[in-house]
């Protein structure tokens, strides 16, 4: 068993609040990672901006104003440069980045990286490709985030559900573009398909709230469609998240430069929900070409594939089966053994 320390300097959350509300993909995928290392028999503590200490699924929680202990056989530090400084006699440390890494060319990120020469984990190859060859690491290593595992225990359909489709990630990361394409060309095409938006200011916190100005006038755009079979669902937990895309025919979503991964993806991916995708970013390492959903380039090549795999049962029949047979198998318990071996623990 080693000690594991981890840190995070961002929003309030904690162990709970997966389980309790909406989180985004970070704070989702540190939560996940701190239990799976837990549940593999290691000792971990996680210093962040947790209101009060609480022990969760055997990872203990505590503010990180309380201080982060010196000495560790693992530190994992989340994002943040100023995290860098902290659990100096750490055995082995593991920066953890979530965003297109050229934050970390900054000079405040890069004399800490050469000073504490961490290995930086990406979470895919076009994620690691935003970090030029000549900044500071003590290593890279490309480690996907895993499933939660809510999502990896669908059974297959027996037939195709009705022309249900679904958004799941922030409305800023183009939701407005695909509700254009959804009024112009989808839904003319496909009479009576609805598009469900799971999307809200309060999966982000504090964070959300600073941006509501910018979401507003989108989730507006949403629900004036409402007679397009638009629906604005706001945000759900995960486990609500599951039943719905248990009912649903495919995901639709744009894409956004600054998606490293999107989990939204893989999730329904894992569901055995077909995903039409812009071939933008990460968009191409989530799906399976042509078997498990699409990265098109265009908007015209998107519409049509929407309208494709929302109208013909019997492609929809053997993407799904594709999905659920090629995109369930990482969860988070590979990711924490690809940590551990990173480590060498």
């Amino acid at each position: 068993m080693a000690r594991i320390v981890m840190t995070d300097d961002g929003i309030v959350f904690d162990g709970r609040t997966l389980e309790q509300r909406p989180l985004g993909g970070a704070e989702t995928s540190f939560i996940e990672m701190a239990n799976a290392l837990a549940a593999r028999g290691h000792d971990v503590l996680v210093c962040n901006k947790c209101d009060a200490e609480v022990v969760h699924r055997g990872v203990t929680w505590r503010p990180i104003g309380q201080g982060v202990p010196a000495e560790a056989d693992l530190y994992i530090p989340n994002r943040g440069d100023k995290l860098l400084q902290h659990c100096r006699k750490a055995g082995r440390v593991i920066f953890w980045i979530h965003n297109p890494a050229g934050y970390l060319l900054k000079w405040r990120y890069q004399w800490k990286l050469a000073w504490r020469r961490p290995v930086i984990v990406f979470s895919g190859a076009s994620h690691a490709g935003t970090y030029p060859a000549w900044a500071m690491a003590g290593g890279r290593e490309i480690v996907p985030y895993g499933l939660t595992d809510l999502f990896r225990h669908a059974t297959p359909r027996d037939c195709a559900p009705p022309p249900k489709a679904v958004f799941t990630s922030n409305p800023l990361r183009s939701l407005d573009w695909l509700l254009d394409l959804w009024e112009s060309h989808i839904r003319p095409a496909v009479p009576g398909a609805e598009l469900h938006v799971f999307a809200g200011t309060a999966t982000y916190g504090a964070a959300g709230q600073a941006k509501a100005g910018r979401m507003g006038p989108v989730l507006e755009h949403a629900a004036a469609l409402a007679d397009q079979g638009v629906v604005l669902r706001g945000p759900v937990p995960k486990a609500q998240l599951v039943d719905e895309l248990a009912t649903a025919r495919a995901l639709l979503y744009r894409g956004d430069i600054g998606e490293t991964f999107c989990s939204a993806v893989a999730e329904a991916q894992a569901m055995g929900l077909p995903a039409v995708l812009e071939d933008i970013a990460c968009m191409r390492e989530r799906v399976v070409e042509g078997r498990t959903g699409w990265a098109v380039k265009g908007a015209e090549a998107f519409a049509e594939r929407a309208i494709r795999i929302l109208s013909d049962d019997a492609l929809w029949q053997a993407m799904h089966r594709d999905c659920l047979k090629l995109q369930n198998t990482w969860g988070w318990d590979q990711a924490a053994a690809e940590f551990e071996r990173i480590a060498g623990l």
